[in-house]
């Protein structure tokens, strides 16, 4: 396979990071769309092997560089043993080296069973952990699909505090039945936790997951779009004034170190390796950025890393449209903005921009465009009529 294309203007280095997909969960939950399968069973040996394989293939197209973060996503990479994660974060330093003070993450369900490998985590090289919360009472817990209770949530969290030097936390708002006041309350709690990450998710109804069956039966009533934005904004209030920065459209954190690496390496088009079932990677800048997905199914990739020494099932060189538009998709949700003189293609549309800018849902500034927060409350709408204005269409009104 051919190199990808380098920076843009070939100026700083780009980043580097690394996503592991664990796709095996103790139980699917029912809003989930992700690429998910029961644990019973799982082979989680051979899946392993098959991980470090992978990574050492990518070696060998990328060439020795420092590796910025490692994200285990999932799926529930907290159901991995320690050692495994241990093999991982063992095998990237080996094969690209890690940069001093590299972030690795791991996500993790809030689980007694689970909080008890924390300590194990910990020392296997895991320092921030992102637990996955959700809610903090049993009955949104139970609506959910989710196998812990708010009190376990609780421990999870105050253990992972004790460990782990940085503590994410991941809530689901705009659910079923959810008051203003409610989530008001619950965001409260989240903070009393002390994590310096909060990630609130506004719950979506995915095609295809048992929520929408529910949907379409009337058993769940989704958040109408007032409903939700008043959640959203509340959010914004009560976070801001406990001292979190919305440095994207769903991650807030307790000032400038608590922000994910991982995540702003996609949010800024930098160069991430997937591994794992389903893990997505993009390597390079502009046209010829080269966009991986792994084959989907454990069995898939397995078989595949083992014929071939890689998992990936699909490769795609993008265009520079594609480039653009993926570049403007991702810089715009991030706080600091999208600098153009980066974007691949051609420019924003400058009418489409000024409309923008005079309607409050954009900033401009020299070398930087992003959202105000009353964009970022229309941040999809907003960032698709930008690039549609360029391809000639109209903004609505």
């Amino acid at each position: 396979m051919n190199r990808p294309a380098g920076p843009a203007g070939g100026s700083a280095p780009r980043q580097l990071a690394v996503y592991v997909h664990w796709p095996y969960c103790t139980a699917i939950c029912p809003y989930c769309d992700f690429n998910v399968y029961r644990a019973r069973g799982a082979d989680s040996t051979s899946l392993l092997q098959a991980i470090l394989t992978d990574l050492a293939g990518w070696r060998s197209i990328t060439g020795a560089r420092p590796v910025s973060s490692i994200f285990f996503g999932g799926g529930t990479p907290s159901l991995m043993a320690p050692s495994e994660v241990a093999a991982v974060i063992e095998a990237v330093d080996r094969l690209f080296g890690l940069e001093a003070g590299a972030e690795i993450s791991l996500e993790a369900n809030p689980s007694d069973a689970e909080a008890a490998r924390f300590a194990g985590l910990r020392a296997a090289g895991v320092e921030r952990l992102s637990l996955g919360i959700q809610a903090l009472d049993d009955a949104s817990l139970r609506a959910l699909g989710r196998f812990h209770s708010a009190d376990e949530a609780v421990r999870a969290a105050r253990l992972a505090r004790s460990l782990f030097p940085r503590l994410s936390v991941d809530l689901i708002y705009a659910r079923h039945r959810q008051t203003r006041d409610d989530w008001r309350a619950e965001l409260g709690a989240a903070l009393a936790l002390e994590p310096d990450h909060i990630s609130p998710y506004q719950l979506t109804i995915e095609a295809g997951t048992a929520y929408e069956r529910a949907v379409r039966r009337g058993v769940i009533v989704p958040a109408d779009d007032d409903l939700g934005a008043d959640l959203y904004l509340i959010t914004q209030d009560v976070l801001e004034a406990a001292g979190f920065e919305a440095y994207e459209v769903s991650n807030h954190a307790q000032g400038a170190a608590a922000r994910s690496v991982h995540n702003i390496a996609y949010w800024t088009s930098q160069d991430w390796i997937g591994v794992g079932p389903g893990a997505h990677g993009r390597l390079g800048a502009g046209a010829g950025r080269l966009a991986t997905t792994a084959a989907l199914r454990p069995v898939d990739y397995i078989a595949g890393v083992a014929a071939t020494g890689t998992g990936t099932a699909e490769r795609e060189v993008l265009d520079e449209d594609g480039a653009r538009d993926e570049f403007w998709l991702m810089g715009l949700r991030f706080a600091d903005g999208a600098d153009p003189a980066l974007a691949p293609g051609a420019p924003l549309a400058a009418t489409a921009l000024a409309t923008a800018r005079d309607a409050g849902l954009v900033w401009t500034r020299p070398g930087r465009v992003g959202l105000t927060p009353a964009g970022r409350l229309l941040a999809n709408r907003v960032i698709a009529d930008l690039l549609l204005a360029e391809a000639g269409a109209s903004l609505p009104g």
